[in-house]
């Protein structure tokens, strides 16, 4: 479950690229949907207070103080929106704590200050210009404001705002789309890669074959000599260690049998060595059968079908013994071990409970995880003392000196389930002798 969830959080490429794009274009329509309105207000008030200015001009072109010293414009202004009530342009005059308006703003007054903003008929909210004058009839200031109604420009704004928010999350959606079409189409490459890595890994292929880009085609072609080298390098020590096998077996016979014409007390003497040379041989022998698949990637086996078929030959070699070997493994388990190795492990287990137990051995799979099986094989055999569990594991050791065997078996299968990065550990099991429990992988499932 751990390993599940390690897994789907691990992030593809395709997964960072565009996470990456989607940071950036929505740090980019954050910031033109919030800067661009902005702006655009700036330019329209600005726009509105210029032409608030030019009717201030015209206020103060036009504004004169009577024979009887008040305030009065004889012309009206040009625009005949001061003179429609609530329209929405109004101007005022103030001299002398008197105050002249508009026609526009009817019986209203225009309230408030620079701080809080400004107020007109019907709770308008106002732009407004104002500028003071002295002019020559008089002493007194003479306060000109003219003020607009906001609403229009600020529905103004709003259209703008929302047809420029469709336009970015439409150019970003479509932004988004097309990176994701390039991500796919660079990274197409890879996926053929992956495609051909599995082709090997199931042994339909012996090499990565395909067109590349220039950047991924040293590692392509370097991928292919490293498994050539290793293909050969394998195969050459198999090799090696068959020859070997068949060279030493003849001088070790031979050397046998002399030993077994002398006397007893020159057998006493060489047997020992002849004994150790065998072992060592042996061993070294097991070492070089070690060294792995021709195509490790591909390896794979089925420990039920190979179980069937170890019990049925160590039937006949011990058949006096009338041992029963129960098979309950999955028929459709598969582990990533290739045929020989997974024979040289389950048959010297498989063995060795046959030379222990009284009438019963249980092969069974215990829980694992996605990535590895546990094959359990136990007997009812008198099994071993608890501190005895670990020793037996070390190269030669052997508690039954009584009983066949040069005590490598148990190392060998130890070292060869590391090299799949597995491992064997010994235990008692239920039924009273030895549980072996042997860790193995998985074959590598694509994700």
């Amino acid at each position: 479950m751990l390993n599940k969830l390690i897994t789907r959080r691990l992030p593809s490429l395709r997964s960072r690229l565009l996470l990456a794009a989607a940071v950036w274009l929505i740090t980019i329509t954050l910031a033109a949907g919030y800067l661009v309105p902005n702006f655009i207000k700036r330019y329209l008030i600005d726009q509105e207070q210029q032409q608030l200015a030019l009717y201030v001009d015209e206020l103060t072109a036009r504004v004169e103080f009577g024979a009887d010293g008040r305030v009065s414009l004889p012309e009206k202004l040009s625009n005949p929106r001061f003179r429609s009530p609530y329209s929405g342009l109004y101007w005022t005059i103030q001299v002398n704590g008197q105050q002249f308006r508009s026609r526009s703003l009817w019986d209203a007054r225009i309230a408030g200050n620079e701080e809080n903003g400004y107020t007109g008929p019907k709770q308008q909210s106002l732009l407004l210009v104002q500028r003071t004058i002295l002019l020559p009839e008089s002493d007194a200031p003479v306060t000109l404001m003219v003020a607009s109604d906001q609403a229009k420009l600020n529905a103004t704004l709003q259209q703008l705002t929302q047809g420029l928010w469709l336009i970015l999350l439409t150019m970003a959606a479509g932004i988004l789309v097309l990176i994701w079409l390039q991500i796919s189409w660079s990274l197409l490459p890879l996926r053929t890669l992956r495609q051909n890595l599995k082709h090997v890994r199931d042994g339909e292929a012996r090499d990565l074959t395909g067109t590349y880009p220039i950047e991924v085609k040293p590692v392509i072609d370097d991928l292919n000599a490293l498994l050539f080298h290793y293909q050969e390098l394998l195969e050459r020590a198999r090799n090696h260690a068959g020859n070997l096998s068949h060279a030493l077996k003849t001088p070790i016979a031979i050397l046998t049998n002399e030993v077994a014409n002398l006397t007893p007390a020159d057998q006493q003497q060489l047997t020992p060595a002849l004994t150790q040379l065998r072992q060592h041989i042996d061993y070294h022998l097991g070492r070089a059968r070690m060294a792995g698949a021709a195509n490790v990637l591909a390896a794979r086996s089925a420990p039920a079908v190979r179980v069937d078929a170890i019990a049925m030959a160590m039937d006949k070699v011990y058949a006096e013994r009338a041992v029963t070997l129960v098979n309950e493994l999955d028929s459709e388990l598969v582990v990533a071990v290739e045929t020989r190795d997974l024979d040289e492990m389950v048959g010297n287990l498989i063995e060795n409970s046959y030379k222990w137990a009284s009438h019963l051995i249980r092969v069974h799979q215990t829980a694992g995880n996605a990535h590895t099986v546990s094959i359990t094989i136990e007997d009812d055999g008198p099994g071993m003392d608890d501190e005895d569990y670990h020793t037996v594991l070390q190269r030669g050791i052997r508690l039954d000196e009584t009983t066949p065997g040069s005590g490598l078996g148990l190392s060998i299968v130890n070292e060869l389930a590391h090299s799949y990065r597995g491992s064997l550990t010994l235990d008692r099991s239920a039924l009273g002798g030895i549980k072996a429990v042997l860790v193995l992988p998985r074959p590598r499932t694509e994700s």
